[in-house]
């Protein structure tokens, strides 16, 4: 989807189309979450903080996020994606992986399938999608940036060492800032440049992740799509004005987002790990955490075990500026029958 949050916000309140929105808040310390491409035309973008970003757009609008309305645009969106695939993996709101191989309706050409479903969120929604078309989802994924917004981009297999060939070393999935500045200093820049390493040699520079560098350089992806993936946590947090300093005040806060937290967990497994994430004025972090093997099914539960994790030896002399709670090991079971989809090897 194409700018989600801030695209449902200009749907929801027509007097926001055609200017810059961004999704968060507008204080000192808030960070932005969503960019309208409106305001994208200055610079911003979403992890910024929003002071950068008020100093970029001075007439930049700011809207409180409203994630009950995303999820449930989310839904509509997938439930046209059902339309033709029963093979859909959402990645977040507004992102996901559709294997077409097999469809449920007679159309053939994957590109012609793309540019019939985004016209089908566009008509029905009243939203903008951008779609990449390829033979794996590392291709695809990045294809799908190429022409948004509303736009779509194809590569199909003889154009994969090609196109990765070409495409700039930060461009490419799982090739972070840090990752890309150590890279160029090595004298790579470009998909072509990393492929000047064997398997052996990347693995040396970088690790493990030296397997993926070398695949990806390559346009090489096997991970099928799949409709099953297993929650790791789910997480609620928020940032302050002012820095804490009294445990009451914090305590308060907890309670907030702990109901918050629930509201997240419910239908979505049982988490057997509590955690608390603080980060001080500054910016140094700590965390604690609490597991019950029994799992934490109520917010009453949730709600004691993190008042628990809160004592005075929680406090610091430059105040807490951040604090978060979160759930984590999920016991949810895995269900059978899981589809295997093989993928196409072209080798390196």
């Amino acid at each position: 989807m194409d700018a989600f949050f801030a695209s449902v916000e200009q749907l929801d309140n027509p007097q926001l189309k055609g200017k810059p929105v961004v999704v968060g808040g507008n204080s000192k310390r808030g960070v932005i979450a969503a960019a309208s491409y409106e305001a994208r035309k200055y610079g911003i973008k979403s992890a910024m903080s929003s002071a950068e970003a008020v100093r970029l757009c001075p007439d930049l609008i700011f809207v409180r996020h409203k994630f009950d309305r995303y999820r449930e645009i989310s839904h509509e969106v997938r439930s046209i994606f059902s339309d033709y695939t029963n093979l859909v993996e959402p990645l977040s709101l507004d992102e996901a992986y559709l294997d077409v191989t097999n469809t449920v309706i007679n159309i053939t050409e994957a590109i012609d399938l793309a540019n019939e479903i985004r016209k089908k969120i566009e008509s029905t929604i009243h939203l903008t999608a951008s779609a990449g078309i390829s033979i794996n989802k590392f291709l695809a994924k990045t294809a799908s940036d190429v022409n948004k917004p509303n736009g779509f981009y194809s590569i199909d297999e003889e154009e994969a060492l090609g196109f990765t060939a070409r495409l700039p070393i930060h461009k490419f999935h799982g090739i972070g800032k840090v990752t890309t500045e150590r890279m160029k200093r090595s004298g790579v820049f470009h998909g072509r440049d990393l492929r000047r390493f064997d398997l052996k040699e990347l693995n040396r520079r970088y690790g493990k992740i030296g397997n993926h560098f070398f695949n990806i350089s390559r346009g090489i992806d096997h991970r099928p799509v799949t409709t099953y993936k297993e929650r790791k946590s789910i997480s609620v947090e928020t940032t302050f004005d002012k820095n804490i300093m009294k445990l009451d005040e914090l305590s308060l806060i907890i309670s907030k987002l702990c109901r918050e937290l629930y509201l997240r967990y419910q239908n979505k497994g049982i988490a057997k790990t509590i955690n608390l994430k603080i980060k001080y004025g500054d910016f140094s972090i700590t965390s604690r955490s609490r597991t019950d093997d029994r799992g934490f099914q109520h917010l009453d539960d949730i709600l004691i075990s993190c008042k628990d994790l809160l004592n005075n030896s929680i406090l610091d002399e430059h105040g807490i500026r951040l604090i978060g709670v979160g759930l984590s090991n999920f016991k949810t079971e895995k269900p059978d029958g899981q589809l295997k989809i093989k993928f196409p090897n072209y080798g390196p």
